[in-house]
């Protein structure tokens, strides 16, 4: 990749100033002819970076994302992916759901991590993205889809994932259901593997809900990581009213979770932590939010 000329640079620099001293307006017109000149300024923990522009338009912010949560249904089901890093994953999952369902596919990229062409497909190029639950609730409001799937990339589908889900959904009480659920323990500090019906809770690795009811209950904003987010998500659901279920097991391959192993583990545990301790302050104890066999 070439360097950024010294006009970029200083002009780089000019924005970073504008924004030290709060004056924002400055900065957006700095950053705009920063673009002009074909270049993308990223803002960082560690400062701000300089990138050749892409071919693509990339949003500074998910406020800057499409919001089309007022819009009626114009689908049956949408599978959304948070891409922030690892793009042959991305790639791999994408490629399996086109190959094994129907559904569509709507791509939340973070900072140039995947990109494609596909009447099925809908990338969404945001420069940063504060964390999960930011990420989700962005995907949420940019679907039009009755059916919203939540879905991990390193999922790769080896047949139709998306079918038995929906066949849950037939039941109007379900707001809720996927292809992988636990149960809390009766100290509420341990959750364990569910089986097929009404769960607790459902794991990212797949977990559809009603566009409606998320749009109306959405992830807790301050899970910045997703462990135990989706744990907390299900509760909240629930306490809304209506059911979470677990499919039979879905023809799915489980690869590397690399949000979880390749993430920084001081930042996972955390994080992790973090929203364990809000699930326990808002639901321990909560019996009347547990699942009822059927």
């Amino acid at each position: 990749m070439s360097d950024p000329p010294p006009e970029v640079v200083a002009l780089a620099e000019r924005r970073a100033a504008a924004r030290a001293a709060k004056d924002f307006a400055a900065s957006d017109a700095l950053r705009d002819e920063i673009a002009g000149r074909g270049w993308v300024v990223r803002d960082g923990a560690g400062g701000w970076s300089l990138a050749v522009k892409p071919p693509y338009d990339v949003a500074p912010t998910l406020a800057d994302l499409p919001d089309r949560s007022a819009m009626p249904d114009t689908r049956p089901v949408t599978v959304a992916l948070l891409a922030d890093g690892w793009p042959d994953d991305a790639r791999r999952c994408v490629d399996a759901l086109l190959a094994h369902t129907t559904a569509y596919v709507l791509v939340l990229d973070v900072a140039d991590t995947f990109h494609t062409e596909h009447d099925r497909v809908e990338v969404l190029h945001v420069a940063a993205c504060p964390g999960w639950a930011a990420g989700r609730t962005a995907l949420l409001r940019a679907d039009t889809a009755t059916i919203h799937v939540v879905m991990d990339t390193s999922i790769e589908p080896t047949g139709d994932v998306v079918g038995p889900v929906l066949a849950a959904f037939e039941d109007p009480s379900v707001v809720a259901a996927g292809g992988w659920g636990v149960d809390v323990a009766e100290d509420w500090l341990v959750f364990d593997d569910a089986e097929p019906g009404d769960v607790d809770a459902l794991l990212g690795y797949l977990f559809a809900v009603r566009r409606s009811a998320g749009l109306a209950t959405p992830p807790h904003p301050k899970a910045r990581f997703y462990r135990n987010a989706d744990m907390e998500w299900s509760f909240a659901l629930r306490e809304a009213g209506g059911r979470v279920v677990m499919t039979p097991p879905l023809p799915a391959t489980k690869h590397r979770h690399r949000g979880y192993h390749d993430t920084d583990p001081a930042y996972r545990d955390k994080e992790s932590k973090r929203t364990y301790d809000r699930f326990l302050q808002r639901f321990r104890g909560r019996d009347d939010l547990r699942a009822v066999r059927r």
